[in-house]
């Protein structure tokens, strides 16, 4: 499953999406749900906050839990395991649902994601992830659906989360 977030000002559009390998080529479910949220300033390392309220609904309305969820962002934001949003979402599931993290940008100082190249890009994406190893999970997000950067489900889910915030 990849879920992500689109914010406006007083609401989030959340976009959620589940298939069936890493390599599927359509989404099996797809999941938009439009939130009314009190403006946050963002705060660094802090993200999760606002967040992870958001990312846990879609998780709920599903028949059954997910084998893993893959986010926009951070698992960890240190090298010593400092929490991200996906630590956090980890946590608030149990600890029972493996996270990977995909970013687009590098975290100040990172040194500990693993940087995933795909497509014809030269620009990485870091991975980072809790409840499976980290080689693991980029394996998987090299292994997603799609021919460029940004792999076709998480591209899908940011279109999800922004068409229903725009309606």
């Amino acid at each position: 499953m990849a879920v992500d977030v689109a914010y406006g000002r007083k609401r989030a559009g959340v976009g959620a999406v589940t298939f069936t390998s890493w390599d599927a080529e359509s989404a099996s479910t797809q999941l938009a749900q439009l939130h009314e949220i009190e403006a946050a300033a963002y705060e660094p390392g802090r993200f999760f906050q606002r967040e992870l309220p958001l990312l846990v609904a879609p998780l709920q309305a599903l028949a059954q839990p997910a084998d893993a969820v893959v986010i926009d962002g951070y698992v960890q934001l240190s090298g010593d395991g400092a929490p991200g949003l996906g630590a956090h979402l980890h946590a608030a599931l149990g600890g029972r649902t493996p996270i990977i993290g995909v970013a687009k940008t590098r975290y100040r100082g990172d040194d500990w994601s693993a940087q995933v190249l795909r497509g014809r890009s030269a620009k990485p994406l870091f991975v980072t992830a809790i409840g499976m190893a980290q080689e693991e999970a980029a394996g998987a997000v090299r292994a997603m659906a799609g021919a460029h950067r940004i792999p076709d489900r998480l591209s899908e889910v940011d279109r999800l989360a922004r068409a229903v915030l725009a309606q």
